[in-house]
């Protein structure tokens, strides 16, 4: 089967929901990523955004894995860093390279510095697929809610 990776564009709003319905199954949360999903031109304006990269692994027009990643801008120096927000393949594709795939394919279209992912403890699998790429640094991370309106 030959897999390949390209970036999503605005006409590929079936891909995207595709995806979507992935990473609810992978991150075993359908929920959030299909109980209210956007309209077709919320999706295509996002697409069409230049910061905003979502990558889909295909067999043909199958969707096997994917990830989601956001372009940061810096003002320290005149660079870029990115971030990948969610990345998955589907359970019965996996260890098969497509991860890594995608994220090498990233790193040739963004334009970085560096490309940076957070992994939960003890996801074990992530963990070792980006030590095998790169440096580890532990931090910790905190979601500070938005008031109303904000």
């Amino acid at each position: 089967m030959a897999v390949s990776v390209r970036r999503l564009a605005p006409a590929d709003i079936a891909l995207l929901r595709d995806l979507n319905r992935l990473f609810g199954r992978a991150f075993g949360d359908p929920g959030t990523y299909g109980d209210a999903p956007p309209g077709d031109a919320y999706l295509a304006d996002l697409l069409a955004k230049e910061h905003v990269f979502v990558l889909a692994a295909l067999a043909e027009e199958a969707v096997l894995g994917g990830l989601v990643a956001y372009a940061l801008d810096k003002i320290e120096q005149a660079r870029r860093e990115v971030y990948i927000y969610d990345l998955a393949v589907d359970a019965p594709h996996r260890r098969q390279g497509i991860a890594t795939a995608l994220i090498a394919h990233l790193g040739t279209i963004c334009g970085g510095s560096v490309i940076f992912v957070q992994a939960d403890p003890g996801d074990e699998a992530a963990l070792a697929l980006y030590a095998g790429l790169g440096m580890r640094e532990d931090v910790h991370h905190f979601d500070i809610p938005v008031p109303p309106g904000g």
